[in-house]
C-alpha cells in the first residue's frame, strides 16, 4: 500500500471518529452570528432555512431519538458524503487528457 493511500484513509478514519463521537461534545453555545443577532435584537426576525425539516437539518438525523446517536450518525454521513464528493471530484481533475493519433 502506498504511502499517500494510507494517508488518506487514516484521515479519513480520524474524520469518522471526530465526526460521530467527538461532535456530540462541540460546544452548543450560539455561533458569532446568531449571539451578535442576540445582542443587537434583530433575531426575532430570524426565518428557518427553506431546509429546515430535512433528514439532516440541526445537526441530526430526523426520526432518531437518541441525541448522541443522531448527531454522530449525521457526522458520520456527512464525512462518507464529503469524501465520495470530493474523490469524484479529484478523478475528474487527475484525468490525463488523451494523446490524438497523428
Amino acid at each position: 500500500m502506498s504511502k499517500n493511500r494510507k494517508f488518506y484513509i487514516g484521515g479519513f478514519i480520524v474524520s469518522l471518529f471526530l465526526a460521530g463521537v467527538v461532535s456530540f461534545y462541540a460546544s452548543s453555545s450560539p455561533d458569532g452570528l446568531e449571539k451578535v443577532a442576540g445582542d443587537i435584537g434583530f433575531i426575532e426576525t430570524a426565518k428557518d432555512h427553506t431546509l429546515a425539516e430535512g433528514a439532516l437539518a440541526d445537526y441530526g438525523v430526523k426520526g432518531i431519538e437518541n441525541e448522541r446517536a443522531s448527531v454522530g450518525i449525521a457526522g458520520v454521513i456527512g464525512v462518507i458524503g464529503t469524501a465520495v464528493v470530493a474523490g469524484v471530484f479529484f478523478k475528474i481533475i487527475a484525468r490525463k487528457p488523451e494523446k490524438s493519433k497523428g
